[in-house]
């Protein structure tokens, strides 16, 4: 059988499927690990990577089982899907590309925002920082939050703010993140046209009469 044929399409739809089931799987491990070692205490945080590594493996779980059967049903919502994921996971990725300074402020501002207390005081802890940033408009939120702070520089009297030093990096992790991301919606578009063109491929070894 050439590649391009029934069996081709099939095995490289089931090889893609396994790549998203390992990859939701490290998602999983990754947040379970983080909880376990007490990096991330967040609920929110590690409930919303575990989300997303579930969603990847029930997603896969379908496209893999519509494909080891040529299953038409399954194959038409995972193609559904995968491109519903594709067109979310592209917009998000250029949208961390072309992300200036300023949308990373009023972004980091916003989020800040949103985060309790114990969350606040957590990331202040790990970053060694007091308050998100020391401005005008975000002058009354950075007074609580320093009042609340118990972070260790405040024993040496040099505590930087934590949105200057989440800056330092926020430009280098948004390439990467917008990069990874770009990549994986790509090959999700792949997904989408290998089970569009295994959907309507006739099975070898069926009745040839029958149609599919």
């Amino acid at each position: 059988m050439v590649c391009g044929g029934f069996t081709c399409s099939k095995n490289a739809l089931c090889a893609l499927n396994v790549v998203y089931m390992l990859v939701g799987l490290l998602l999983i491990g990754v947040a379970a690990w983080g909880k376990g070692f007490g990096i991330v205490s967040s609920i929110h945080i590690i409930g919303g990577v575990i989300a997303v590594g579930f969603f990847l493996l029930l997603i896969a779980i379908v496209g893999l089982i519509g494909a080891i059967h040529h299953h038409q049903v399954m194959l038409f919502f995972y193609m559904v899907i995968l491109f519903v994921v594709f067109l979310f996971q592209f917009g998000v990725s250029c949208s961390c590309l072309a992300m200036n300074q300023d949308q990373q402020e009023k972004l980091l501002s916003s989020t800040w925002s949103l985060m309790g207390n114990s969350t606040k005081m957590e990331l202040e802890n790990n970053l060694d920082c007091c308050g998100l940033f020391n401005n005008t408009a975000n002058q009354l939120m950075f007074d609580t939050d320093n009042s609340m702070c118990k972070a260790s520089c405040l024993r040496m009297h040099n505590c930087k703010t934590c949105g200057n030093k989440m800056l330092q990096h926020a430009s280098e992790a948004l390439r990467i993140l917008g990069g990874v991301g770009l990549f994986f919606s790509f090959t999700e578009i792949l997904g989408v046209w290998l089970a569009m063109r295994y959907r309507n491929q006739k099975d070898p070894r069926a009745n040839p009469s029958a149609f599919l």
